[in-house]
């Protein structure tokens, strides 16, 4: 990976850390819906399964998401705005890594 794109990737993860830490408000809200997180998994060429496997979630889970039934929080929320920024880089670079 390029150093100043992990060096920006590092920052964002402590600006993460401070808003979850409520020492900082979040610049901006990201809500993912069922539709969205369909079109983010598909967006990727992925099946539910392969998708579910490279972000290291259960499938049960990932259709859940898309059907409705739950929303994704936390680090899943922040991975999928990821995945939605650039499907195919962050899919291979997470293929990459497991």
């Amino acid at each position: 990976m390029d150093a100043k794109l992990f060096k920006r990737l590092v920052g964002s993860m402590e600006a993460m850390d401070e808003i979850v830490r409520g020492e900082r408000p979040p610049s901006r809200e990201f809500h993912v819906d069922a539709v969205g997180v369909r079109e983010i998994r598909k967006a990727t060429g992925l099946s539910q399964q392969k998708f579910a496997d490279i972000i290291h979630v259960n499938v049960g889970t990932l259709k859940n998401w898309e059907q409705g039934r739950r929303e994704p929080t936390g680090p899943a929320k922040a991975l999928l705005q990821v995945i939605k920024a650039d499907p195919q880089y962050v899919i291979e670079t997470l293929a990459h890594a497991t």
